[in-house]
């Protein structure tokens, strides 16, 4: 029940930001990158960096996203090839498919250069992208 609330969420949230009104995100900037694998994983698929009109931010997988497994998947931020454990966004929500996470206002998305799932368990990247 609770995966399906939080995938209800993240439509919701999609939604929202797909079809907010062009003045509630004027001078937003987004962001974007592809995932590669990493640590023998196969991750692919896009991600997006939205920044908000109110001054947040969002990270979006896209709809092409997947990985092919692991334990503890994490999004976060990272920077020069390094995960940075206080720009944890939470757990995968799921393995494939269209997912958002909102950026804690502690965490400036301007600080960091990649978009990384994070294996926690084993403390190793489970894919990355770099971010244009």
């Amino acid at each position: 029940m609770k995966s399906a609330i939080v995938k209800s969420l993240g439509v919701v949230a999609v939604a929202m930001i797909a079809f907010a009104p062009l003045s509630a995100t004027a001078g937003a900037s987004k962001t974007h990158g592809s995932f590669t694998g990493a640590s023998n994983h196969i991750t692919t698929g896009g991600v997006k960096i939205v920044k908000t009109a109110d001054g947040g931010a969002v990270v979006i997988l896209d709809s092409d996203f997947s990985l092919d497994g692991a334990p503890d998947p994490r999004v976060g931020f990272g920077k020069d090839g390094r995960f940075v454990d206080s720009a944890d966004l939470g757990e995968l929500q799921n393995l494939t498919g269209v997912q958002v996470y909102i950026v804690p206002a502690s965490v400036n998305v301007d600080d960091f250069n990649e978009v990384y799932i994070w294996c926690k368990k084993f403390s190793v990247p489970l894919g990355v992208a770099a971010l244009k």
